[in-house]
């Protein structure tokens, strides 16, 4: 089995995988200050007896100030240095883009589990801390993409600058138009956020002249995939498959 963790903004995911199957899976709110020794205890709770059989770790981060603490834990725990998603790693995608570096090691190990699980071109929409749309080509070349606020973040933006809109919690409202200030909230935080997911991909198929798979995954997307007008794949374990696919590809 190999251990599989990505640190997003909001949770660090972690997943035990034998081979296809996800045998165990956890989140922990993602904080910066937390320490090698506390992510320690935490994972060693999380795989008890299963500890023995990891035989290989791949990491993958979008918080820095975590990156060397989680690593650490891992290497303590397993005994094995974890493989880590950053420039220069085998993905079996080209990285068409001005600077390869800037991309996100999320937006990359997403792409690749896409390609490999439904084929291109497609559009992988993850909606988390920011909602992203990557682009990748049948013929594996990862173009780019799109980055905007997450419904939360926009939530959060609007009750601090706004005197009279407090914060709502993000579930869908009864209907589109709605009739008091919070089921309108709901309605922009959501629906607004689906429509503009749902032009985007309009707007990236007509660029590329064809039509492609649309693949949403991440935290949010048990509420926003059933808002869109088009989804081909709901995948909430995207990430895992991906990480995954780069370890078989990295482990020599």
């Amino acid at each position: 089995m190999i251990l599989a963790v990505d640190i997003g903004n909001t949770h660090v995911v972690v997943g035990l995988l034998d081979g296809e199957r996800i045998a165990g899976a956890w989140r922990i709110a993602t904080r910066p200050e937390m320490t090698a020794d506390e992510l320690h205890v935490l994972l060693r709770g999380f795989l008890g007896e299963r500890l023995p059989v990891v035989e290989g770790v791949i990491l993958a981060s979008v918080v820095p100030p975590l990156t060397r603490q989680v690593s650490r834990a891992l290497r303590r725990l397993t005994g094995r240095d974890p493989i880590e998603v950053a420039p220069g790693i085998r993905t079996g995608l080209r990285i068409r883009v001005d600077n390869p570096q800037e991309v996100g090691a999320d937006r990359i190990v997403g792409a690749v589990a896409a390609l490999h699980r439904y084929g291109g071109p497609a559009v992988v929409v993850d909606f988390g801390t920011a909602t992203t749309l990557d682009v990748v080509t049948a013929a594996g070349d990862y173009l780019g993409g799109v980055i905007a606020p997450g419904p939360a973040v926009g939530g959060e933006a609007l009750s601090r600058r706004a005197a009279r809109l407090a914060r709502v919690d993000l579930v869908v409202p009864p209907r589109v138009i709605g009739r008091n200030t919070v089921d309108s909230l709901r309605s922009g935080l959501l629906h607004g956020h689906a429509a503009m997911v749902d032009g985007l991909v309009q707007r990236i198929e007509h660029e590329l002249g064809e039509r492609v798979r649309v693949i949403a995954t991440g935290g949010w997307v048990g509420v926003l995939a059933p808002l869109l007008a088009r989804v081909d794949a709901v995948d909430p374990d995207l990430t895992l498959s991906g990480l995954r696919l780069l370890y078989e590809r990295n482990r020599a």
